[in-house]
């Protein structure tokens, strides 16, 4: 794998697989790009993330996201992480999802990825391996965090603002008083240029705030107190109404 996140060079590879092995430094990114092949984006250890368009997902070592060919992403890490994706054909692929799609890394899968990354692995072999991989990439029901920001100044002021401290509660009427534009003007403004109300735009900022506290393995309480919650449960519903799944679900803890 090339550190501009090239796909790595199919060789005579009989299969339809590829393993790319890489690693990223905490907050590390490598810059936008796309591949003529499938990716399945997989840290095998530490947390990596990905960017596609306004929205990002978090991944631990539970979860990966499947990019489709041709879609232009970045990819980085939460912490120093070691990724170890997939890349798929798709010409010998049957699995063909259009959109970004999280699947579950269930030990099994894991295993298979790792018994794939063995470039001496007979092709009879690779190929069963191959097969049984696909039968486990299944879409799992989590929600990523878009997080478009607006263009008008008064409303980007807010955001750029709720960016640097999640915690800051203000209402719409407080920001009122110091953007010079009305309440109203502010609701309509978020929801026209972001396609998200403004209270859902700061769940997810708030959320976003959270993933690195949580990844780091921080009690949900620290997470909770980074994102502006008061009390840890009002997080966690959060979280859950927003992702799909609770944050110990979502980061393999339960």
């Amino acid at each position: 794998m090339s550190r501009n996140g090239h796909t790595p060079r199919w060789d005579a590879a009989p299969g339809a697989v590829v393993i790319g092995d890489f690693d990223l430094a905490g907050g590390e990114w490598f810059p936008p790009h796309r591949h003529p092949v499938h990716q399945l984006v997989w840290s095998r250890r530490g947390v990596g993330s990905v960017r596609v368009g306004d929205a990002t997902w978090f991944l631990p070592r539970t979860l990966a996201l499947w990019i489709p060919a041709g879609t232009v992403h970045a990819t980085g890490a939460v912490d120093p992480s070691w990724n170890r994706s997939p890349y798929f054909r798709p010409e010998r692929c049957p699995v063909a999802w259009p959109e970004p799609t999280v699947v579950a890394v269930t030990p099994l899968l894991a295993a298979l990825i790792d018994h794939l990354a063995d470039d001496g692995l007979a092709a009879d072999h690779r190929i069963r391996a191959e097969a049984v991989v696909f039968d486990l990439l299944r879409p799992l029901a989590t929600d990523a965090l878009p997080l478009p920001m607006p263009a008008d100044a008064r409303a980007a002021r807010i955001a750029a603002a709720l960016l640097a401290d999640p915690a800051d509660d203000r209402t719409l009427a407080q920001w009122a008083a110091l953007t010079g534009a009305g309440a109203r003007t502010l609701r309509r403004l978020f929801l026209a240029e972001t396609g998200l109300s403004f209270g859902r735009w700061r769940t997810h900022a708030r959320l976003r705030a959270a993933m690195p506290v949580l990844a780091a393995g921080q009690p949900v309480a620290a997470a909770a107190r980074r994102a502006g919650y008061g009390t840890a449960s009002a997080f966690v519903a959060a979280f859950h109404r927003t992702v799909g799944v609770p944050p110990r679900a979502y980061f393999g803890r339960e």
